[in-house]
């Protein structure tokens, strides 16, 4: 199956009728994704504009990668997709409820497949992690992400989720912003370069 073929299956996808407020799946690769993106699920306002990471969440993420918007929806190298393509809907607890697994067992072995040219796979969040590490994902998600460099050396990078939620969280572990951020810096950089 092709790229192209694989991704209208996708945005086709009702599989979780009744289950979600609506889908309305939402990916952004092709065959020059060079810098893959994993998060979660799309939020609110992703849903509604169609358009990843078109938020909050997506303002931090870019001054992490030390990309502007333009370049960050402008540029082939960087493709985006999340643990689930749809919004889940908002939890009376707070925050969105989290990615249902159906999303991931039908669609992401399939794609990563037909993504060969990922150099670099940023893993945000605590479910992209622990799909994507399986049992090398450490207890918690900051020790995922305190160990970075080991994951790095394999082409991921495991990040605390850039939602406003995790402000605290990133003032208590500043070790992320003076050591982290440079080298995924430095790894944008490089991508986009060539």
């Amino acid at each position: 199956m092709s790229l192209d073929v694989l991704l209208s299956e996708i945005r086709a996808c009702r599989a979780c009728a009744g289950e979600i407020p609506e889908p309305r799946p939402v990916v952004r690769v092709g065959e020059g994704t060079r810098l893959l993106i994993c998060g979660q699920a799309p939020g609110r306002l992703v849903h509604e504009t169609g358009l990843p990471f078109n938020d909050p969440s997506g303002n931090r993420l870019r001054q992490w990668m030390g990309v502007d918007r333009d370049t960050f929806y402008d540029r082939s190298e960087i493709g985006v997709a999340a643990m689930a393509f749809c919004f889940p809907g908002t939890n009376p607890k707070g925050g969105d409820f989290p990615p249902p697994p159906r999303c991931a067992a039908l669609w992401r072995k399939d794609l990563l497949d037909l993504l060969p040219n990922v150099e670099l796979t940023l893993l945000v969040g605590g479910y992209a992690q622990a799909w994507a590490l399986g049992e090398a994902m450490k207890p918690s998600m900051t020790q995922t992400v305190a160990a970075w460099s080991e994951y790095a050396a394999y082409g991921v990078l495991p990040l605390p989720h850039p939602s406003w939620r995790n402000t605290a969280w990133l003032k208590r572990n500043p070790w992320f912003e003076e050591e982290v951020t440079p080298y995924l810096r430095r790894r944008v950089a490089g991508i986009l370069a060539r």
